[in-house]
């Protein structure tokens, strides 16, 4: 058997680089570990940190093309944030124009849980602590 430590990171492709870039860090509130800038592919490459540990990489390609994400079909579903006051974390987002799902109850966990989507419609969750 395999003896994994962690995951290292997610790599995510953006469609606008800036917009997506304001909403990793300004919005979700993650930190730049690194950006780079590869001129022979005119690509950005964002390295993004939560609490001090990298797990982002953000890419910028010209003319990437778009992946669906609904309906829901084989493939990554989504990526989950654990955070500790859902109802605030909810309206933070409301307040800044990001549209956001209804809360729900984990029926399994009965934990509470809504999804939002990115800048390029990619599924994201918060789920509480």
């Amino acid at each position: 058997m395999l003896a994994l430590n962690r995951v290292h990171h997610i790599a995510i492709i953006c469609s606008d680089y800036e917009k997506s870039k304001h909403f990793y860090t300004k919005i979700l509130g993650l930190t730049i570990v690194q950006e780079i800038y590869r001129e022979e592919r005119d690509s950005f490459k964002l390295d993004l940190a939560l609490n001090g540990s990298y797990i982002i990489e953000l890419f910028s390609f010209p003319s990437p093309p778009i992946r669906p994400s609904r309906p829901e079909s084989c493939g990554m579903r989504h990526l989950a944030f654990e955070v500790n006051e859902i109802e605030k974390t909810r309206n933070f987002l409301i307040e800044n124009n990001i549209a956001v799902e209804t809360i729900r109850v984990d029926e399994y966990t009965d934990k509470r849980f809504f999804f939002f989507a990115d800048p390029d419609d990619l599924p994201l969750e918060f789920y509480e602590n």
